[in-house]
């Protein structure tokens, strides 16, 4: 994720950062360019059209469908945010279930039992590291702390954040067999722990549910055919001024549909999508200073 200032204006304007949409584009930019001066060539030099031709009342078309478009692109664009702003606030849910799981525990365990203490300082941020990584469909075991002793290697063909989820839930059970933790105290961090795995299976949500397929091409074909016909019509009025302005138009409107595809699925490498490499950092600290 970019951290930026938003007061910088001048800044944004005129440096072209690694998520600038003109980097992907800009293949794009130099296609249209050649395209609409080939139009342009063709009507204004070759057939020679006058201004009273059909081929103007093209640009009708463009006026009638433009606010359609924009339509399209605005509810695309908020979905898409949706998914991030959801995104971020089940990490930000994690991130407080697990300083509430390790405050209860540093309170509720018996002043010398540090096994129990050490178990779940590492068990606790290796949860946020393995979903962070089971939902980028990697496995960074360097990211992870060694597993307490007696505990048996996680199997990576299998479901990493539930096996994790797991020994943490089996760990709090031995330790109320064993007497140091009561059924009241049980109960009470029964909802921290349920909530590892309600953030897990949210974040699997937005992972696995992309926009309908359907929705994305018809979005795309629609911007493309727009932009294709815009030269046809609108070369009468301007000129060969068509080639500037079918180029910026189109850098509008595709960069919105590729910001949207970027922060649909916000968990991620790309430049905007969320930090959770650092909220997990943060995690494994703060759980560190609380036990």
């Amino acid at each position: 994720m970019i951290n930026y200032n938003p007061k910088d204006w001048f800044t944004f304007i005129f440096r072209i950062h690694k998520a600038d949409t003109v980097r992907k584009l800009f293949p794009m930019f130099i296609a249209l360019a050649i395209y609409s001066a080939i139009v342009a060539w063709l009507e204004l030099s070759y057939w020679k059209l006058s201004a009273n031709s059909e081929l103007k009342n093209i640009s009708l078309m463009h006026g009638l469908l433009g606010f359609v478009i924009s339509l399209l692109l605005v509810f695309r664009t908020n979905t898409a945010y949706d998914r991030w702003w959801e995104g971020r606030r089940l990490w930000g849910t994690l991130v407080n279930s697990s300083r509430n799981l390790s405050i209860k525990l540093q309170a509720m365990l018996p002043a010398g039992n540090t096994e129990a203490r050490a178990f779940f300082r590492v068990m606790i941020p290796n949860y946020a590291f393995g979903l962070k990584n089971h939902l980028r469909s990697i496995y960074k075991s360097e990211e992870m702390e060694a597993l307490p002793a007696g505990q048996a290697p996680l199997d990576l063909d299998k479901h990493i954040p539930n096996q994790l989820a797991t020994r943490i839930m089996q760990k709090v059970a031995e330790l109320n067999r064993d007497g140091q933790l009561t059924g009241e105290q049980l109960i009470v961090l029964n909802n921290e722990l349920q909530a590892f795995t309600e953030v897990c299976g949210a974040c699997e949500r937005i992972k696995t549910t992309p926009i309908p397929f359907s929705y994305s091409v018809f979005i795309k074909k629609f911007i493309f055919f727009y932009i294709m016909t815009m030269p046809f019509g609108y070369v009468f009025s301007l000129g060969y001024l068509i080639i500037p302005m079918v180029v910026f138009i189109f850098f509008v409107l595709a960069s919105l549909e590729l910001i949207a595809e970027e922060i649909e699925d916000p968990f991620g490498l790309d430049a905007n999508d969320l930090p959770t490499d650092t909220i997990c950092a943060n995690i494994r600290k703060h759980v560190g200073e609380l036990l």
